[in-house]
């Protein structure tokens, strides 16, 4: 299945530090409601049957708004619950190995920080990229930092749609205009936001500019 790129645009990617268990479900819909192009969840604490529980009840609110649903990580939940992909790391399972654990119709999308593992996971079945970190981030402590001129070269490089993560706000999301990125994924900036729907309404304004200013 290939990826389409606009699902990029806005990708937002969940964080429990910034919500109570019972928080995230509503801060995700006010978040489709306003206009995220794609959803993934990211927990790294949860215990199997309650990640499960979470990703199928987000996997059916996705479905509702049309807008791809992603698993982090873990490709047992991923099949479980039904999820549109997978998205895994460098130090993760190999692309080419979760392409036969999930078959043929769940995207995979792969992490990579240079253009040897953009075009190593590509040759390996990637549907699109997440690059990064473009700028520095609490959210992870031991990613460095992806220059410019890096993230360029990987979207000029591959044929599959990427998207920049790592410390992008409504501040800095214009600098990565001109890169030929397709959009961007946002933690923080949208869940760590007083009004996570507002927050997704003004990013996705500036994401669509950015994407325009590549021209």
């Amino acid at each position: 299945m290939k990826c389409d790129k606009k699902a990029m645009l806005l990708y937002a990617v969940t964080d429990r530090a910034w919500a109570g268990k019972s928080r995230l479900y509503e801060q995700v819909e006010e978040v489709l409601k306003n206009g995220a192009t794609c959803v993934q969840l990211r927990e790294k604490d949860l215990d199997e049957e309650s990640f499960l529980t979470e990703a199928m009840e987000l996997a059916n609110l996705c479905k509702q708004y049309h807008v791809p649903f992603i698993i982090n990580d873990n490709v047992d939940i991923a099949v479980k619950c039904g999820a549109d992909g997978i998205h895994v790391g460098q130090e993760d399972m190999i692309t080419s190995a979760v392409r036969a654990r999930v078959g043929e119709s769940m995207i995979i999308g792969v992490s990579a920080h240079t253009v040897e593992e953009a075009l190593e996971a590509v040759k390996n079945g990637a549907d699109y990229l997440g690059l990064g970190s473009v700028f520095s981030t609490s959210t992870k402590s031991d990613v460095d930092q992806m220059p410019y001129e890096t993230l360029k070269a990987i979207c000029h490089a591959v044929d599959v749609p990427t998207v920049a993560i790592g410390g992008i706000s409504k501040k800095n999301i214009l600098q990565l205009s001109g890169s030929g990125v397709d959009g961007v994924a946002v933690i923080s900036a949208i869940f760590g936001a007083e009004d996570p729907g507002a927050a997704t309404a003004e990013l996705l304004t500036l994401a669509d500019e950015m994407v325009r200013n590549h021209a």
